[in-house]
C-alpha cells in the first residue's frame, strides 16, 4: 500500500499533467477557429475546380490527344500513396485513422499483385508506416518549420509527385488524409488524384460547362488545369487535415483533463482512508498504552 506521501506527491503529479492538457485543449481550441475557417473557405474553389474539371474531362477522356494526367499510362501495377499526417502527436486518434486507412489499401493492392510505393508528409505517419513499411517509402515531405499551411506547400507537393510521373515512377496515384467534419468527427478519406477521377458535384451547376467554349481545346486547357487540379487538391486535403488536427487534439486533452480530474478525486479518496486509517491506529496505540500504565 503506498504511503501518504507517494499519495499525496502523485496528486500533485497529476495535477501539473492536468494543468498541461487544459492549456494544450485551450491553444487547440484557439486554433480550431482559424484552420475550420480556412478549410471551409478553400472547399467552394475546390468545387468551382471540380465542376470545370468535369466540363472538360467529359469531352476529352475519349480523346487519343487527352493529356497523360488524365489518360493515365495504360496500367495501374504501380501504385503511389500519398500520407498526409501531422507533425505531432497528442491528437488521439487522428493519424492512427488515416495509417489505417492507407495500410488497409496498400494491403488490398499486395493481394492483388500490384507494386506499391510510399510518400509520407508529417513524421506521425512516417513513424508508423516505416515500422513496417519501411522499404516501400521513397519520399518524405518535412513540415515541421512551417507555422501555416500555404499553397506552396501543396504545390511542392505535387511537383514531386507529378516528378515522379513524368519518370514513370508509378501508375496511379491516392492521396489520403482526414476531411474535417466536427471536433468529436473527422473522417479517413481516401481520393485517387492520378489519373484524374472528377465526380459531377451536386453542389455546382452540372450544366454550367456547356455554357462555354474553350480556346484553344479542351486538351490544350487540360495540360494547364490538371497540375494545378492536383495542387489545389492536395491544398484542399492540407487545409482539411489541419483543422482535423485540431479538432482530435482539442477533444483529447479535453477528454485526458477530466481523467485527470477523476483520478485526482480518487488519489484524494485514498490519501484521506489512509489518513484517517493512521490516525486511528496512533489513537488505539495510545490508549492502549494509557491503560497498561
Amino acid at each position: 500500500m503506498p504511503s501518504l506521501k507517494d499519495l499525496k506527491n502523485r496528486i500533485g503529479s497529476v495535477k501539473n499533467t492536468r494543468k498541461i492538457t487544459k492549456a494544450m485543449q485551450m491553444v487547440a481550441a484557439a486554433k480550431l477557429r482559424r484552420a475550420q475557417d480556412a478549410a471551409e473557405a478553400a472547399r467552394p474553389y475546390a468545387d468551382r475546380m471540380a465542376a470545370v474539371m468535369t466540363g472538360l474531362t467529359a469531352a476529352a477522356a475519349g480523346s487519343s490527344s487527352a493529356p497523360k494526367l488524365l489518360a493515365g499510362t495504360g496500367s495501374d501495377k504501380r501504385h503511389l500513396l500519398v500520407v498526409l499526417t501531422s507533425e505531432r502527436g497528442l491528437a488521439g486518434g487522428f493519424n492512427s485513422s488515416i495509417v489505417k486507412l492507407a495500410r488497409q489499401h496498400l494491403i488490398e493492392l499486395q493481394a492483388q499483385g500490384k507494386d506499391v510505393s510510399i510518400l509520407t508528409v508529417g513524421k506521425k505517419g512516417r513513424e508508423q508506416l516505416r515500422r513496417d513499411y519501411g522499404s516501400l517509402m521513397i519520399h518524405h515531405v518535412d513540415l515541421s518549420e512551417v507555422k501555416r499551411i500555404g499553397y506552396e506547400n501543396a504545390r511542392e507537393i505535387a511537383d514531386e509527385i507529378l516528378d515522379r510521373f513524368d519518370l514513370d515512377g508509378f501508375d496511379v496515384a491516392t492521396l489520403f488524409y482526414n476531411r474535417f467534419q466536427s471536433v468529436i468527427s473527422q473522417i479517413p478519406t481516401a481520393r485517387q488524384i492520378i489519373p484524374a477521377v472528377v465526380e459531377e458535384n451536386d453542389s455546382v451547376d452540372s450544366a454550367a460547362s456547356a455554357l462555354y467554349e474553350y480556346e484553344p481545346g479542351e486538351e490544350g486547357i487540360l495540360a494547364e488545369l490538371l497540375p494545378r487540379s492536383i495542387a489545389t487538391q492536395i491544398f484542399a486535403a492540407l487545409l482539411e487535415n489541419g483543422a482535423s488536427e485540431q479538432g482530435a487534439r482539442m477533444s483529447a486533452m479535453d477528454n485526458a483533463t477530466r481523467n485527470a480530474g477523476d483520478m485526482i478525486d480518487r488519489l484524494t479518496t485514498e490519501y484521506n482512508r489512509s489518513r484517517q486509517a493512521a490516525i486511528t491506529k496512533e489513537l488505539i496505540e495510545i490508549i492502549s498504552g494509557a491503560e497498561a500504565l
